[in-house]
């Protein structure tokens, strides 16, 4: 267990969030390394302009992008509440985001609206349905870049962990297999604001709470991925996601991150290993193995997540998400939240929903 406190590490866990989405800001989604080095040079080491042009243009080094602005609300939301409740979330996005953008890629706060939001804006704006109803099926990380702060709210919960996140992510993204990684994501970081590290045990833990009923993932296996005994049946469960798959895959990255016989230099290379592009498929693996290799790192967790290109961003907000957890909110180097616009706002809320975090 983690010698930090539980508030350390989900205050850490949320500020690790807002400044990987500001390093990502100005070198956001050069699919081309070589395009990416010519505008930001041999290593990226901070916080950036993005350039003319680019997906964020006008903003400046260490401002927030949509992701950044859609994470306040939630966190706000969560805050002022006491809690999660859709309701108010979706008044604020109602209120505070979408009369901002008009459905096209390039509009609104952060410069850029994702897929996932241009069509939440089309089915509640232009067609005016109710939430519940607004769900695409864009298969990005664009719902865990805002719901990392109800697993972190609720890390001691598993079980209303899971039904918080599902039911936000729903709100934007309504395939089965990126909600159910979406949650999985989330019982990863719950498990390291409580303490826990990411390494090779984090899954058998992960699927205790599958068979205890606390996370709703289908298992048929017994402990240790040991096949079931004649007369096994299902075990009882909340049961939504039909393969615990995605529980597994953060220890496989561990594995693979303590290997010797497995390297990945310099580690900013883990984008081309896994995947450049947006996809959630893409980004988690490359998430989890930079965040075990890092996990007493910050710094170099966050600036390899960055330097790797595409869709370097979300990278960047997964990864920071996960290291800051480990490291805690006190061990962030002081340079990041000195350079991160609005930091003692941010700051302020990340301790307030922190303190909340310990009374669940």
């Amino acid at each position: 267990m983690s010698d930090t406190t539980i508030r350390d590490r989900a205050a850490g866990a949320i500020m690790g969030a807002f400044i990987g989405d500001a390093l990502g800001l100005g070198p956001h989604w050069y699919y081309s390394l070589t395009e990416l080095r010519r505008d930001y040079g041999e290593w990226i080491s901070g916080y950036t302009d993005p350039r003319p042009g680019r997906y964020h243009a006008g903003l400046k080094a260490g401002q927030s992008s949509q992701a950044g602005f859609i994470l306040r609300l939630l966190v706000t939301s969560l805050v002022e509440r006491g809690g999660y409740e859709e309701a108010d979330f979706c008044r604020r996005m109602d209120e505070e985001l979408l009369p901002l953008l008009d459905g096209t890629p390039i509009s609104g706060p952060g410069g850029y609206t994702s897929q996932s939001i241009r069509e939440l804006w089309r089915r509640r704006v232009e067609q005016k349905l109710p939430w519940g109803q607004t769900g695409g099926h864009a298969d990005t990380t664009e719902a865990i870049e805002r719901t990392l702060a109800l697993a972190v709210r609720y890390a001691p919960d598993p079980g209303r962990m899971a039904g918080a996140v599902t039911g936000n992510t729903i709100l934007t993204q309504a395939d089965d297999t990126v909600v159910s990684m979406t949650v999985a994501y989330g019982a990863v970081l719950g498990q390291l604001v409580q303490g826990h590290p990411l390494d090779a045990r984090l899954s058998d833990r992960l699927m205790k709470l599958v068979h205890k009923g606390a996370l709703p993932f289908h298992a048929v296996t017994n402990d240790n991925l040991q096949p079931p005994r004649p007369g096994d049946s299902d075990p009882p469960r909340a049961g939504k996601f039909a393969s615990p798959d995605a529980l597994l895959t953060p220890s496989y990255m561990a594995v693979a991150a303590a290997d010797p016989d497995i390297r990945i230099e310099p580690a900013w290379k883990v984008s081309i290993v896994y995947g450049m592009p947006c996809a959630i498929y893409h980004q988690l693996p490359a998430a989890y193995y930079l965040a075990a290799r890092f996990h007493d790192d910050f710094e170099s967790a966050l600036l390899h997540a960055v330097n790797g290109g595409g869709q370097n961003q979300a990278r960047a907000i997964l990864t920071g998400a996960l290291v800051g957890a480990q490291v805690g909110l006190s061990r962030i180097p002081q340079r990041f939240l000195d350079g991160l616009d609005e930091s003692a706002a941010l700051c302020r809320l990340a301790t307030e929903l922190a303190a909340s975090v310990d009374k669940s």
